[in-house]
């Protein structure tokens, strides 16, 4: 359901950020940040209806958009601040924007991550030149340490998200966007804490009769800005694939400004947050993160709602492990019956492997890896199961495999993906 939040809240001149503290961002920054382009997607908008224009900040140098808020606070230090140093409590994108860029400007960085945190996180942060602090298990203990760090070592601390001049960096992003595409009526934007919606809806507010509409997204199992302006108490936990935006608190400054000036949110599966990230490596040919696939997951899942406009999508961030993201594209060709893993019933005999086989043959199907189980199942003793991993051309080539093979008298099954 749509609400225009826009309605609800104060007007934008008493907002903490205004579209002057963006525009000075941008001068402060934009020498030491890649102009990253914003491109329009023929593909996607002719799969979607939309004009969609895609903004790549996953081709800054720490592939996120994150690099922006945390140079233009920096930027801003007196000279002794930036002696003293910064820390921050992050494990993700801006621990590795933050330690770049003080790296870079001579500013010793302490960044303080949570005990679990996996440790090539841990290893590129140190590459960019800064201190890191494994303190509790989660990032709230991890928070609680750096604020103590803080008040005894005399740091600055660099909020994520809940700061203005972080928030005047990330809202860069738009400023770009509508120089680069002026016919972009509609942002669609992830939200984890809330910087980057309010920076580029504090701009879309500026913009000529309020003529962009600015639209939150956020994963079903952490729907906390949403839970906040729709005053709804739904829950935040789990495994998200946007583990980026994954935030059980959103800002109290970020939630002012959200609630005045976005005009909905919404929320997206697990599986149409796979299906982008799938989509991107496939059509655009780039990489993004479940976080930065966000915006195009709410495309996807909710296109009655974007079906005519022109689109502004922000690829927030490029940092995804390998190992997942593999994980990712081979869930997605299993949804779309490129690989399939077949259970069919054969009777314990010579010959029936080979004969199932030759059927796999007869249709041109290529058998990746064979499980034969005897023992491990409810079967007779004399029966069996095997599972044939296997690739197809596509969902129909698979079902004409599994036609011959019940016509061939076996009973089969695909196990499914998630």
């Amino acid at each position: 359901m749509e609400v225009m939040l826009a309605s609800l809240a104060t007007s934008s001149e008493s907002l903490p950020v205004t579209i002057d503290d963006v525009r000075a961002a941008h001068m402060r920054i934009r020498d030491s940040i890649v102009r990253t382009p914003t491109l329009i997607s023929k593909t996607l908008s002719q799969l979607t209806g939309a004009n969609v224009y895609l903004k790549f900040e996953n081709l800054q140098f720490t592939a996120a958009y994150k690099e922006r808020g945390a140079l233009n606070t920096l930027l801003q230090l007196s000279d002794e601040a930036k002696a003293r140093g910064v820390i921050a409590a992050s494990a993700g994108n801006h621990a590795q924007g933050l330690a770049y860029h003080a790296n870079r400007l001579g500013v010793p960085a302490t960044i303080v991550m949570p005990k679990t945190t996996p440790i090539v996180k841990v290893t590129q942060t140190q590459g960019h030149g800064a201190t890191v602090v494994l303190e509790g298990e989660t990032f709230d203990a991890a928070y609680a340490h750096a604020r103590t760090m803080e008040a005894s070592e005399g740091y600055t601390f660099v909020h994520p998200f809940d700061d203005p001049d972080v928030i005047a960096g990330q809202g860069t992003v738009a400023l770009e966007m509508l120089e680069d595409v002026p016919g972009i009526d509609t942002f669609i934007t992830p939200i984890g804490g809330g910087g980057l919606i309010s920076g580029m809806a504090t701009v879309a507010a500026a913009a000529p009769r309020r003529a962009v509409e600015v639209i939150g997204v956020q994963a079903e199992l952490f729907p906390s800005m949403y839970n906040r302006i729709h005053h709804t108490d739904l829950p935040c936990a789990g495994d998200t694939l946007a583990e980026g935006i994954a935030v059980k608190e959103p800002g109290g400054i970020t939630s002012r400004i959200v609630e005045a000036l976005v005009d909905d949110i919404l929320l997206v599966s697990e599986r149409n947050l796979e299906e982008a990230v799938s989509l991107l490596l496939q059509i655009e040919k780039t990489v993004v993160e479940g976080a930065g696939a966000a915006g195009l997951a709410a495309l996807m899942q909710h296109g009655d709602r974007f079906r005519g406009k022109t689109v502004g999508v922000v690829l927030c961030g490029g940092n995804i492990d390998t190992r997942l993201l593999a994980n990712v594209l081979l869930r997605d060709l299993a949804r779309s019956g490129r690989l399939a893993r077949l259970r069919i019933r054969l009777k314990d005999q010579p010959g029936a492997l080979y004969n199932v086989a030759r059927i796999f043959d007869e249709q041109r199907v290529n058998i990746i890896e064979v499980y034969h189980q005897r023992v491990f199942t409810s079967l007779p003793a004399k029966g069996l199961i095997a599972d044939i991993e296997c690739e197809a051309r596509d969902r129909g080539h698979l079902d004409r495999l599994m036609a011959a093979l019940r016509d061939g008298g076996y009973e089969v099954n695909p196990v499914e993906p998630a």
